[in-house]
């Protein structure tokens, strides 16, 4: 289908933030891509358009059984990582960029879904809210009020990042790098923020902390554990979709990648997925 090569991308950007999961966004970008062979109007004018609100409906329809799904999820949830994944060109605006972070991710699982649509599509990608009505099956008026609790609540439970030159970004990576390499975890306190958060997901299928760990050396005392369980491993700085991270790799295995913020010279957040279904996510 013509122009389905340069839509593609822009889908996948739209459903990846509404669903949290790479293997569901493909899915339904390559739902969207049957329906527009099979059910788009004969003058349809502007692809884009139609496929974005074709896809930003099927990801609705998605969201309620993926509700049910994660509230028997084994631990703590996280998105799947996507490991050299920058959608930057496709609107490099602060909103798109903060829309990528783990933290405001998990914020939007608790929105509803027609929250998490309006959230997405109008602050990240700027659809207005006539649009976003025929998406929602909502009058524009009531879309409005979606989009500023939805809003609110990422404001009050997933602040912006605090400004951090690059510099000082990849100097705190390294530091961090450097003490993981050494075996000397302890020289990690210093790097860690007063309310540094640590999050892992196993899934059930490996071991992993089952809630959030908050604090320098709760944080230092579970990263000391998953040291010796993991003797030997190898962590390779990568860009990942919303920052920066590691992938922890043993015998050419990869075990884990891990998400780090940071913010006034230290580590603000760390994000680990082990879980092996979340691990073969590719970037788009």
């Amino acid at each position: 289908m013509d122009g389905w090569d340069g839509h593609r991308r822009y889908l996948f950007a739209v459903a990846y933030r509404l669903l949290g999961s790479a293997a569901d966004a493909e899915d339904a970008v390559q739902e969207a891509y049957l329906r527009l062979r099979g059910a788009a109007p004969p003058d349809l004018e502007n692809q884009r358009a139609w496929l974005t609100t074709v896809t930003a409906r099927i990801c609705l329809d998605m969201l309620g059984s993926a509700r049910s799904r994660r509230e028997s999820y084994v631990g703590t949830w996280l998105p799947e990582p996507l490991v050299g994944y920058d959608d930057s060109d496709l609107s490099d605006t602060v909103a798109l960029r903060e829309s990528l972070r783990t933290a405001v991710l998990l914020v939007l699982e608790t929105l509803s879904p027609a929250e998490r649509v309006a959230f997405v599509l109008h602050d990240a990608f700027g659809m207005d809210f006539d649009r976003l009505a025929a998406v929602v099956d909502r009058t524009p008026a009531a879309c409005r009020q979606l989009a500023s609790r939805a809003r609110r609540r990422v404001r009050e439970q997933a602040p912006p990042r605090r400004p951090v030159s690059a510099e000082e970004h990849r100097r705190v990576l390294a530091a961090f790098l450097a003490a993981s390499a050494d075996g000397d975890l302890s020289g990690l306190i210093p790097l860690l923020d007063p309310r540094v958060v640590l999050r892992s997901d196993g899934g059930g299928a490996v071991p992993a902390a089952r809630k959030p760990v908050h604090g320098p050396h709760r944080v230092l005392t579970l990263l000391s554990g998953l040291a010796r369980r993991y003797a030997g491993v190898r962590l390779t700085p990568v860009p990942l979709a919303g920052g920066d991270g590691f992938r922890l790799e043993l015998g050419g295995e990869v075990l884990g990648v891990i998400g780090v913020e940071t913010a006034d010279g230290r580590i603000t957040e760390l994000n680990l997925v082990v879980n092996p279904a979340k691990l073969a996510a590719r970037s788009q």
